[in-house]
């Protein structure tokens, strides 16, 4: 199956953190918080001003971005779980 985002709205694949500390020792999923970073694998191609004029997003398909814990709605999709969000609930984009 294949998502096309409609509007303003990207797909994002949560980034998992690492499940060990520094000091070695390993934290049990049930003890791990949500990661909050993400690949984006789908952009919408925008939404429309109040002239009706097509504005584009700023982020693009393959971007790591930042965002809140609960942002966004999870879906399953042939396995996997993703994320639909708005663009304005992005907090950031990793820059390499």
């Amino acid at each position: 199956m294949k998502l096309r985002p409609l509007h303003d709205r990207v797909i994002v694949k949560r980034i998992e953190s690492e499940t060990k500390t520094a000091s070695g020792i390993v934290i049990p999923d049930n003890a791990a918080e949500k990661p909050d970073q993400g690949e984006v694998l789908a952009v919408g191609p925008g939404k429309k001003s109040d002239k009706g004029e097509l504005i584009a997003l700023n982020i693009k398909v393959g971007d790591r971005v930042l965002f809140g814990k609960y942002s966004g709605q999870t879906v399953k999709v042939d396995g996997d779980e993703l994320l639909v969000m708005k663009e304005d609930d992005l907090f950031a984009v990793v820059e390499k």
